[in-house]
């Protein structure tokens, strides 16, 4: 073969070889172009809603019990603690409405619960549980007393009249005298009489909401 002829035969290699090299990066572009997917649009993450606030006690939504629904007979919770509803009084003066409901405890001690509406704007209503305080033959003054230390100012007294239901020791109606005092730390003292008798007394714990519920309702 001649030195034209090798010369002429290389150069139809070398170009062959650059046409299929060329082909072969064409046709690898194409699949890469048809296999690939153009990029998803991600959503922006949303912040997850705020969780929901229950209303606070006392307000209207809450299912604590409403301590003027309570009746004779009935099994009751204060403050946690068993008791049951032995009677109650329902005391009207000048206006004013309260019930006294007489307990008896886990211990088969009695105690007193009043509760009462107080006029206002709005109104609102108080629920005291009383703890009986030795008297010794006391009178309530008209001014300031000293029980056991404490000074106690009144701030109000008067005769109401009294219906009576279920085991209160009580006639079924009749009048109660009453003065109430209060201490400078806000303490409050309690002394009440029936049809004239004997006086008694008491010192007031203020309950919150909630502090109350029926267990299981009279029959």
């Amino acid at each position: 073969m001649s030195m034209t002829s090798m010369v002429v035969l290389g150069l139809s290699i070398a170009t062959v070889l650059l046409l299929l090299g060329a082909f072969l990066t064409t046709v690898r572009q194409d699949r890469k172009g048809r296999t690939s997917p153009p990029p998803a649009e991600v959503a922006p993450a949303e912040p997850p809603l705020p969780a929901p606030v229950s209303a606070p006690p006392g307000h209207a939504g809450t299912d604590y019990t409403d301590p003027r629904t309570i009746e004779v007979g009935d099994r009751i919770e204060v403050l946690g603690s068993p008791a049951r509803v032995l009677g109650a009084m329902y005391v009207s003066w000048q206006g004013q409405q309260w019930t006294e409901f007489v307990l008896r405890d886990a211990a088969r001690r009695r105690q007193r619960l009043s509760v009462e509406v107080h006029s206002g704007d709005p109104p609102h209503l108080e629920v005291l549980l009383w703890t009986d305080v030795p008297t010794q033959g006391m009178v309530p003054a008209k001014s300031m007393l000293i029980m056991e230390g404490v000074e106690f100012f009144p701030i109000e007294r008067g005769t109401g009249a009294f219906r009576s239901e279920g085991d209160t020791g009580n006639p079924e109606r009749g009048l109660l005298d009453f003065a109430d005092y209060r201490a400078s730390d806000g303490r409050l003292l309690s002394f009440e009489r029936i049809q004239g008798g004997s006086w008694t007394a008491g010192y007031a714990q203020p309950l919150p909401p909630g502090s109350i519920s029926i267990v299981h309702r009279a029959p």
